[in-house]
This record gives C-alpha cells, structure tokens and sequence, in this order.
C-alpha cells in the first residue's frame, strides 16, 4: 500500500526526520506515535506530498509520489493538524470545491457529498457557514474532505487535538468507522487515544523510528521477564536471604516502610519461571507470613516512556519544539496560499467552461 524508504528532512543544521523506513499494508489502524517535536507531522506532511523530503522515496500504490505525484495523491486523503477550511464558505460550497479540486466528476459529485456528511454527522450543518461551527464540527468538515474522492488510505494528524472529551469519542468511532473500508493513519502523542483505536504502532523519537510492532508485541519486546511486587511480615535482612537463594530472580530492590513490622521487595523474575508457589511455601517455613504478592503489568506508557527516552535534557526537548512550530507556522503559512491559487485557478476554470457553454 504505502512504502517508505530512508525518508529524510532537515530544516538547517536540524534533522526533524532522520531516514526512516516502513510499511503500510491495507485494512488496518496505524498509531503514528510520538513525543512533540518528534518529527510525526513533518513525515506526514512528506507523505503527502505537501512538503519536499531532504532525502528518500515514498511509494503509494506502486507510485512515485516525486516521480508522479498527481497518481500517488489519488490514493490518499489527509486531515492536517489544522483542518484546511475556508470560513466564509459553507460546509456544502466547501466539499463541492473540494470534490472539484479532487477531479471528481460533476455527475459523482453531489451522491458522494451527501453520502460523507452522513457518515462524518454533520448533514444537518451543511448549509452553514464554516466559521460559525464549533472546533468539533471543524474537525469533522476537515476529516470530511480528506474522505472526498473515496481514497484508499486516509491520514489523521493529531485528528482530536482541542476536542472535549464527548468529540474526542465521536471521532474514535468514525476512526473505527473509516477503518471498514480504508486504512487508517492516526499520528498522535496521547497514548490513550493510540490505544484505543490502533491495531499497529509505530514509536518515533527525535524523528527517528525507535519500534514498530502491535500494542501486545511492543509490551512483551520491553517485558523482559516478570515482575512482582512482594509484601512480607518480617525484618528485611531475613527476607533479603531468602531472595538469594533463587537465581531465578535476576534483580530485587526494597521500598520504604508503609506498614509496622512489614518489609516490600520489588522483583524482578526470568522469563517462564514462575517461583510464585515455592516462594509462598519458602517463606512460610521461614516465619515470613506474606502480606500481599501482586504481579506487575508493563503499559503502553512504560514502553513509550522507556523507548522515546522522556527523561532527556529538557533544554534540547524545547528547542526542538520551538523549531518545529516555527517550520509549521511557514508551512501553515504557504498551505493557505496555495489553496488560494488552487482555488482561483478552479474559478477561472469554471468561467471558461460557461463561457464555452454559452456559446
């Protein structure tokens, strides 16, 4: 479907994204995911078409999008972080231009633009002036011209950002909804979201791709082996020597006191080597009564957090952010632009063809 290759871009001395390379295969929800800054909506940007890459190859259903473009495009539609409406048109005249600018037959037009307000829920606002819609409906409008001409893969940048907490669940189900029927990219930093809706995610970091796996797989790659948390009634010393007569453990720590008389070791345990029942009996013959023994699960937090490195200079971590939105405001900038021509060049399109019409 989509394959990328050594994909690059650098804006001066910075690299927003630094050779990376994957694959899109059909019906399926990807989670792009990332901390800000880390190059997620520069490689969306790239896939698109929108901006140029410093280096590398994006190939959308067997086409070069540099070498033919126009072909590549066909296949993809695309919801920026910030949707690409124009205001003072209403939410019909807007689709229309859309579905003008997507070459969609005048004949097609109309069926195809009643079928998708209904799908994106905003039938009932379709004679309304986008600007007097609230940011949810926004949002929909804009998923709504990404879904203009039928594509086959759909890109959602950062689709929720703004939304409250009821919007944020209506786009999650037209997110499942459009994964019926398209492949769905969904790039985002909010985990709950990546977990909520993808079946595949790929990690970028520091506009690198640090994994890429399902959510199960990227937890069991980390897991590394098993870890409990183990409460006994007893002094530590004694509980300390009961611990180093298993190798199986490969690591113990002991947290503050929280209760009188009670000592708590963090362990971690190899692989298929559940001690959990010698160690109830061990202890027992020792006087050492266990208090609580709770295994603990990795989350997508823990993989996310240990992967991206979170935990780095913060100085650097801020001057890559305030770099990339200054990239986007120029990108924001040049997006209008161009829109503006495209659409002048439509309009003058128009008046010639009722010129010949009328003639």
């Amino acid at each position: 479907m989509i394959e990328v290759k050594d994909l690059t871009k650098k804006y001066g001395d910075h690299t927003a994204v630094d050779h990376l390379s994957f694959h899109i295969d059909k019906g399926r929800i990807y989670g792009f995911l990332g901390p800000n800054g880390a190059g997620k909506s520069t490689t969306m940007n790239m896939m698109t078409g929108y901006i140029a890459a410093t280096e590398g190859t994006v190939t959308i259903n067997g086409w070069d999008l540099l070498r033919e473009p126009e072909r590549a495009k066909r296949s993809v539609g695309y919801l920026p972080e910030i949707p690409p409406v124009y205001p003072d048109m209403t939410v019909w005249e807007y689709l229309k231009f859309a579905a003008a600018l997507k070459k969609v037959s005048k004949a097609e037009q109309k069926k195809q633009i009643e079928t998708i307000l209904r799908q994106t829920g905003i039938e009932d606002v379709k004679g309304r002036l986008i600007r007097n819609l609230s940011k949810g409906y926004r949002q929909r409008v804009g998923l709504a011209q990404a879904m203009i001409g039928d594509p086959e893969v759909i890109i959602l940048d950062e689709p929720t950002v703004g939304l409250d907490p009821k919007q944020i669940i209506e786009m999650r189900d037209l997110m499942r909804d459009l994964a019926k029927k398209h492949t769905v990219i969904l790039s985002s930093h909010i985990l709950s979201e990546v977990r909520a809706v993808c079946d595949y995610i790929m990690i970028i970091s520091k506009g690198k791709m640090v994994a890429s796996d399902t959510p199960e797989g990227l937890m069991t790659m980390l897991q590394g082996g098993i870890e409990m948390s183990l409460s006994v009634k007893g002094e530590q010393n004694r509980l300390e020597e009961v611990l180093r007569a298993y190798p199986q453990i490969t690591k113990y720590s002991f947290e503050p006191q929280k209760e009188a008389g009670c000592v708590t070791a963090d362990l971690k345990i190899q692989k298929d080597e559940d001690i959990r029942e010698r160690l109830f009996y061990h202890l027992s013959e020792e006087g050492l009564p266990i208090m609580g023994l709770t295994l603990v699960e990795r989350t997508l937090e823990d993989v996310f957090l240990e992967l991206t490195g979170e935990h780095a200079d913060e100085t650097e971590t801020k001057e890559t952010e305030l770099e990339t939105m200054r990239t986007e405001e120029v990108e924001e900038v040049e997006e209008v632009e161009n829109m503006k021509e495209m659409k002048k060049g439509e309009e003058d399109r128009a008046d010639d063809s009722d010129i010949e019409e009328g003639i």
